[in-house]
């Protein structure tokens, strides 16, 4: 139950849901509906009350590169899974070139149940030209636009100087 905690005590405070449960997914910032004669859709009695049939989930849903070397090139995959019903596109906005960061990837629609993969990039560079300490934080949302949203893909480094 929600009103007692594990000991069976009554809750001082209300229980927060994860975003996951509450049916919103983090980092996503919904798209305008607009209708595209040549994706294919499903008009199965069954599924024509559901109005979001394409989806994609990020694994792992953010990037930590950690404690990096000044001019060092680093590289990560991310997979981009299609759990709707629809094959879906998808293009990926690179970041800006002063962050080093880089993605590539196969563009093409992505069949229902199947993935793809974001191979991610950076150039470990210093961007201010203060002193910081020897260490300078690096964060970047790399933007992912489907057909029905667009996924924000955090990226957070360390340079060392």
């Amino acid at each position: 139950s929600l009103m007692v905690d594990v000991t069976g005590q009554t809750r001082k405070e209300r229980v927060i849901l994860p975003s996951c449960l509450q049916g919103k997914k983090p980092n996503t910032i919904p798209n305008k509906k607009i209708e595209d004669p040549a994706s294919g859709k499903v008009s199965t009695s069954s599924l024509a009350t559901r109005q979001d049939l394409t989806k994609f989930h990020l694994i792992p849903p953010r990037v930590i590169f950690g404690v990096l070397k000044e001019g060092c090139t680093y590289a990560t995959t991310v997979i981009m899974k299609n759990v709707g019903v629809n094959f879906s596109r998808f293009r990926v906005k690179q970041p800006p070139p002063y962050t080093g960061l880089r993605v590539m990837y196969t563009p093409g629609p992505v069949a229902a149940g199947l993935q793809a993969e974001l191979e991610i990039e950076i150039f470990a560079m210093l961007i201010g030209g203060k002193d910081t300490g020897g260490l300078e934080e690096i964060s970047h949302n790399i933007e992912i636009i489907t057909e029905t949203e667009t996924l924000l893909l955090p990226v957070k480094a360390n340079i060392l100087c």
